[in-house]
């Protein structure tokens, strides 16, 4: 006998859709407790109702996926055919931000991720998936000295272009949707975890590169991160931001 399309069961009586739903739940088991395991490596516990918001951001992270953060290029400084760095203009655009103090660089961009995570997957006024923008980046300070980080981290997701007007509220109170202004910045590509010394080694080696780094902000420099936390060998970039 032929069967219908409505009674298709297989021999141990679950029906397709329910195959589908159980491979669904197992997969967003997967992904969390990988998550869960990145985490602990940061000192960082990932909850279980990040599971969603995993899922979601995992399915839509293919590269054809993701706006790149718009800007101008003005310079790119090469020497014997490696590039050194680049002068970009940014233009102004609004941005969602949440600062962390986490005790490590580490557990402050993991947990100010999360939080953004759960923003971007619908846990905003429209409901809807906001879509995914690299780089993700973090604000960092330092002393006058550039000899270490003070605690304080700021995480920043780029508004995709069509919510630059009307950008969604987020639930999370934390999260405050900022418009940062037209910026030149110095950027140099780097690979590889960031932490404390990793980044202060990446400012070190970019202050001595810039011909005049006294014309770039002190203390307060940009991590843009174009891979997630939980990647191992991260593409990263150092900004140095010129005075206004």
């Amino acid at each position: 006998l032929e069967e219908s399309p409505d009674s298709a069961y297989h021999s141990n009586g679950s029906s397709l859709e329910e195959d589908a739903e159980r491979m669904e739940d197992e997969e967003q088991e997967r992904l969390l407790s990988y998550w869960q395991s990145v985490g602990r490596g940061h000192q960082v516990d990932v909850p279980r109702d990040m599971a969603e918001p995993i899922q979601q951001l995992t399915r839509n992270n293919s590269p054809q996926e993701r706006q790149t953060v718009p800007f101008t290029l003005i310079q790119r400084k090469e020497k014997l055919g490696d590039l050194l760095y680049e002068k970009r203009q940014y233009g102004k655009a609004k941005w969602a931000c949440i600062t962390m103090k986490e005790k490590q660089y580490e557990q402050s961009i993991c947990l100010g991720f999360m939080k953004l995570m759960r923003y971007i997957c619908e846990q905003n006024s429209s409901g809807l998936y906001l879509g995914i923008t690299i780089p993700i980046v973090t604000i960092v300070h330092t002393n006058e000295s550039q000899s270490e980080m003070t605690q304080s981290v700021t995480v920043a997701y780029y508004l995709p272009e069509v919510l630059q007007d009307e950008p969604p509220h987020p639930f999370d109170s934390d999260i405050i949707i900022e418009e940062w202004p037209s910026t030149i910045v110095y950027s140099r590509s780097f690979r590889g975890i960031t932490n404390e010394d990793s980044i202060m080694r990446e400012i070190n080696l970019l202050a001595e590169i810039l011909e005049s780094p006294e014309l770039c902000l002190q203390d307060t420099f940009i991590i843009a991160g174009y891979t997630n936390p939980a990647a191992a060998n991260r593409h990263n970039e150092i900004w140095f931001l010129q005075r206004p």
